[in-house]
């Protein structure tokens, strides 16, 4: 079957986000709100690794399937996103970016307050896939070989020597991809990964080209139902579609460029 799955993306979930946090930020209530919905329309999160494996070994997916995704690592998702979770006995899928979180492998460009290894440990032990989100949260498809390599493999290290495991799942950092960085999350050893596009997901997308709609401070209870429910979300997300065309045009007019200077090293 190739009917379209909702993948929720947010991020910080927080009572007072800061400015670099603001716009993707939801309170504490709205994501309550948001679940509690979730659960009255008969939805049934599963991970992004169930997901896929369906998706590729055919096997059935539970009645009204949606994602519940996290990016970066805000300390909110521990705080507030975990107890309504449990509460619903709902599963979801944390994309860290290693370099983010606090301990010994922080690089210092945090946007606001992340998890600790503790509380990675805790949400891995209460039904959230731990997933990847690179190391430092660069855009990918601006590196060089040798960068994108570190970004994707640091991270995906990291986490298995946290964790005991291997992350199965990527997530790309702003969203933005390319074939050559499709192709190096591939060949890491991640067996699928997501990008953002404000659109359903479908097998058609293939399994590193999964797309997500996004949930922010602005996103009120009924667009929240007509998202969920596939509805109106070309409309709802026109500007962001426009804004991601002009930056896609940008990012490769800069590609070019680099491909030609190093052609003339």
């Amino acid at each position: 079957m190739n009917t379209p799955v909702p993948i929720l993306m947010y991020h910080a979930v927080s009572t007072s986000p800061n400015d670099a946090t603001r716009a993707l930020s939801v309170t504490p209530e709205a994501f309550a709100e948001q679940m509690a919905l979730l659960d009255d329309l008969g939805f049934t999160p599963v991970s992004t690794a169930q997901l896929a494996d369906s998706w590729r070994s055919g096997r059935p997916l539970p009645g009204r399937p949606v994602l519940v995704t996290f990016d970066d690592g805000y300390e909110g998702v521990h705080r507030h996103a975990l107890p309504v979770l449990a509460k619903h006995g709902f599963a979801a899928t944390l994309f860290v970016s290693t370099g983010w979180l606090r301990g010994s492998y922080d690089t210092g460009g945090a946007l606001d307050t992340m998890l600790d290894w503790d509380q990675v440990r805790e949400l891995a032990g209460a039904d959230v896939e731990i997933g990847g989100h690179s190391h430092t949260h660069p855009q990918l498809d601006q590196l060089t070989d040798e960068a994108l390599w570190f970004e994707v493999l640091r991270c995906k290290e990291i986490i298995a020597g946290e964790l005991g495991t291997r992350p199965a799942s990527f997530a790309y950092p702003y969203g933005y991809s390319s074939r050559r960085v499709r192709r190096t999350v591939r060949e890491a050893g991640f067996a699928q990964s997501l990008a953002v596009g404000n659109r359903l997901a479908n097998r058609r997308q293939g399994p590193y080209a999964l797309q997500r709609v996004t949930v922010r401070c602005s996103t009120r209870i009924e667009e929240f139902e007509r998202l969920v429910e596939g509805q109106a979300i070309a409309r709802t997300f026109a500007r962001d579609h426009a804004l991601t065309k002009g930056y896609a045009m940008v990012r490769r007019a800069r590609q070019i460029r680099r491909k030609a200077i190093r052609s003339r090293v």
